[in-house]
C-alpha cells in the first residue's frame, strides 16, 4: 500500500447504464458483462486520442460506501481534447490522493480478493474516484499484476 498524489486524466470507453451493487455479487456479475462488450466489441482499439494502452476500470458516483450502489466504467485514457465517439462516454477523473494497491495472481480472482482487503482497512476512503489500471503487467490472466487506486479524503 503506498499513498500518493494522482494528477487528473480524461477517459474515453463504455458504461454501466445504471449502478450496480456488490450485494449478493451482482457487481461481479455486471461488472464482468462490461468487460465481455469491451473487450468482444473492440472498444479499445477504436477510441481516439488514446495516450496509452493501458485500461482503466472505474468504480464511481457511490451512493454511500462499497456497500451501496456505485457507477461502473471501463476505457483508456485519452489527450484532453479528445471527443467520445457515438455509443462511448467520456469520463474524467479529477487531481486527488490515493492510496494505492496491487493485486497479484489470477483474475478475476486477485482482483476481489484485493477489494476484500480494502473494504476491511481503516483508510480513509473518499468513495469519488476508484480505478484500476491494466497494463502490460496483467497481459496473462493467469499471473497477472493490476494497480488499484482507491481516492482518499
Amino acid at each position: 500500500m503506498k499513498k500518493l498524489e494522482i494528477q487528473g486524466f480524461k477517459l474515453i470507453g463504455i458504461s454501466l447504464k445504471t449502478k450496480t451493487t456488490n450485494e449478493n455479487g451482482q457487481s461481479a456479475i455486471d461488472c464482468g458483462r462490461l468487460w465481455q462488450k469491451f473487450e468482444t466489441e473492440n472498444y479499445a482499439n477504436n477510441i481516439p486520442g488514446k495516450v496509452g494502452n493501458e485500461i482503466v476500470a472505474v468504480y464511481h458516483d457511490y451512493d454511500g460506501d462499497y456497500t451501496h450502489p456505485f457507477s461502473y466504467f471501463i476505457g483508456c485514457k485519452v489527450s484532453s481534447n479528445a471527443a467520445a465517439p457515438a455509443g462511448m462516454d467520456s469520463l474524467f477523473i479529477p487531481k486527488g490522493n490515493y492510496q494505492k494497491f496491487i493485486a497479484k495472481g489470477i483474475i478475476p480472482a486477485c482482483i476481489g480478493n484485493t477489494w476484500k482487503e480494502i473494504w476491511n482497512t481503516d483508510i480513509n476512503r473518499a468513495y469519488q474516484f476508484d480505478f484500476e489500471i491494466y497494463d502490460d503487467r496483467s497481459k496473462d490472466w493467469n499471473n497477472a499484476e493490476v494497480d488499484i487506486f482507491i481516492s482518499l479524503k
